[in-house]
């Protein structure tokens, strides 16, 4: 069994600044004024890093007035999850099977 990963979300989520961002993210709705509360980073920067968040299909947003809510998309998390959970039983049982490939 071929198990793969999404490898384009794993770079997406491999930025320290954006994996902050996803983390507060599962805490709470958060406008960009929060975010930057929260992390430090200056506003461009951290609007950089939302809209590849955005595109990647990791958080969406909600106008409201003259600010803009990030939300998190919990499924995008839990697929990625069950990818690596997956790859993890595979890991497993290749190991209780002892499998392994014959040198030449």
């Amino acid at each position: 069994m071929m198990t793969s990963v999404d490898t384009d979300l794993i770079r997406v989520l491999a930025d320290p600044l954006r994996l902050r961002i996803v983390t507060l993210l599962a805490q709470e709705t958060l406008c960009t004024t929060h975010l930057v509360e929260e992390t430090g980073a200056k506003q461009t920067n951290l609007s950089n890093h939302l809209k590849v968040l955005r595109e990647a299909g990791v958080v969406e947003t909600e106008p409201c007035g003259r600010f803009t809510y990030y939300r998190l998309q919990p499924d995008v998390i839990a697929s990625l999850a069950g990818q690596f959970a997956d790859l993890a039983e595979a890991a497993r049982a290749t190991a209780e099977n002892n499998v392994k490939r014959s040198c030449p």
